[in-house]
């Protein structure tokens, strides 16, 4: 998946979740299992992604060294217009979910809490992939001496 893609993926996913979000929220009886089963696929989705984040990690890892903050939150890793994208997104997912679970508590509006880890997801395999991060100081991938 490219820069751009990700980005594309993460902002339309956002959007798709505040409209179903808003719209469970406002009739739970017809929408509450329809964004319960978004909810689920984003996480599941995102569950897929963080895990390649992770795997594309490690093999950098030998000649990089990288951070947790700097692969999933982007912390130096990236330029500022990703970072606002893609962490602007997550965080935007996370009050539309709490929000969505607080106004419709004890239904599957609630399931909603679960959606963030797509945004998760792809910023760590934004950052896994195109961050940038210093190299090592020994090329072979070994550990410098502590």
């Amino acid at each position: 998946m490219t820069s751009e893609r990700i980005l594309q993926v993460s902002t339309v996913a956002t959007i798709v979740l505040a409209v179903s979000a808003a719209a469970a929220a406002a009739a739970p009886d017809a929408l509450a299992v329809p964004y319960a089963v978004l909810g689920v696929a984003y996480f599941l989705v995102g569950c897929a992604a963080f895990v390649c984040s992770y795997l594309i990690a490690i093999g950098r890892s030998r000649t990089e060294v990288l951070s947790v903050i700097g692969i999933y939150f982007l912390a130096g890793a990236a330029p500022r217009e990703v970072k606002v994208r893609l962490v602007g997104a997550l965080a935007v997912q996370c009050v539309v979910v709490v929000a969505a679970a607080a106004v419709r508590p004890y239904t599957a509006v609630a399931f909603g809490v679960l959606a963030p880890m797509l945004g998760l997801g792809l910023t760590g395999l934004w950052g896994a992939r195109f961050g940038t991060f210093p190299e090592r100081a020994d090329q072979q991938g070994r550990r410098p001496a502590a």
